[in-house]
């Protein structure tokens, strides 16, 4: 396994874990328009902090797909192919998602609820299924040795995939909760509170039933014992932190460590494929591996070269832009303006 190898299989990592980190909290602020708020002006208030950003979030989705089709465009293939209808499915939430901040923007108050209904379900729909999919992932699937994938419903939907599809929704749902708790005031920044001091106790109890799940269904243990357990343990002990720090009302420290959980997760995940790609549940000899589902050695140096002299752009442009938009949404803004609607 060559150095480049090794580093594109690590930014891809990367890239996944950038993406949970920030797309993480949209998912929960859309859950949360359905879930949280009393009222038109509440659901308004939380869809205004995430209003600037979302769409940039989800360019590392993009930017890892494309990443993996560039430098491992056999694990590429056989992930896209093999997982065709769940990744159609996250596609399809991903696009009633994005075009209800439109529609619900231009819609009378009285045809708001449509959009207000697919904002939310495409929010619940996107971090469910990925989540199946990397759980069935890391479980094996049935892989030949040419990788192709032929599966049936239950390599991909069982209990550990379920588990792992509400695990990071239940993520996502909290890490948005810390995020409007910390970019809004009035009720809906102490409700988003009082959730999560509730279902911060439900996520111990899944954090549980994911370990013992893991310790059945894959090989992690086996292979990677080690690093499996420090990241198990990280995980747990940051969302130890991220619930004390919302019992003490320290907003920012609670939303990062719900972020960096996913950060944990994803690491959990890809330290324990490695050095493989994708797990044949048939037999280890089909096991895709890194060293030959990768691009040529000419290839991961030019993108090498490209990463590195774009990435810095990119993470600075996304840093400016939650600068610019780091005041908080405040409640009355947003009741003068849905009275003004109604007069007019």
């Amino acid at each position: 396994m060559s150095s480049l190898q090794l580093l594109w299989f690590v930014l891809i990592g990367v890239l996944f874990a950038g993406f949970f980190f920030l797309e993480g909290f949209d998912f929960g602020v859309g859950m949360s328009v359905q879930t949280l708020t009393h009222n038109e002006a509440e659901k308004d208030q939380i869809v205004e902090t995430i209003g600037p950003v979302w769409d940039g979030n989800e360019v590392w989705l993009i930017t890892a797909g494309g990443a993996m089709f560039a430098s491992y465009p056999y694990w590429y293939a056989s992930l896209f192919s093999g997982y065709y209808l769940i990744l159609f499915i996250i596609l399809i939430g991903l696009i009633i998602r994005g075009v209800s901040f439109e529609f619900r923007h231009r819609m009378p108050l009285e045809k708001k609820n449509l959009w207000n209904w697919t904002l939310s379900i495409g929010s619940f729909l996107v971090p469910f299924f990925f989540g199946v999919l990397f759980i069935s992932m890391i479980q094996g699937m049935p892989l030949d040795a040419n990788g192709d994938m032929v599966a049936h419903f239950t390599d991909y939907i069982n209990i550990f995939s379920i588990v792992g599809g509400v695990a990071v929704t239940l993520l996502s749902y909290l890490h948005g909760l810390n995020y409007i708790a910390l970019k809004t005031d009035g009720p809906i920044r102490e409700r988003a509170k009082n959730y999560a001091k509730f279902l911060y106790w439900v996520l111990y109890v899944g954090e549980v039933a994911f370990a013992v799940l893991l310790f059945f269904f894959t090989d992690f243990f086996e292979l990677h014992l080690t690093t499996t357990l420090i990241f198990l343990v990280l995980i747990v002990a940051l969302t130890v932190f991220a619930n004390i720090s919302v019992i003490k009302d320290k907003e920012l420290p609670a939303f990062l460590a719900s972020g960096l959980t996913f950060v944990a997760l994803v690491a959990l995940l890809f330290t324990g494929l490695f050095p493989r790609v994708m797990i044949s549940s048939i037999t280890p000899a089909n096991d895709l591996l890194i060293v030959n589902a990768s691009s040529s050695p000419y290839t991961l140096k030019i993108m090498s070269i490209v990463a590195v002299t774009i990435l810095p752009f990119v993470l600075a442009y996304t840093a400016w832009s939650y600068y610019i938009f780091r005041k908080r949404i405040k409640h009355t803004d947003h009741i003068n303006h849905q009275t003004e609607s109604l007069e007019a």
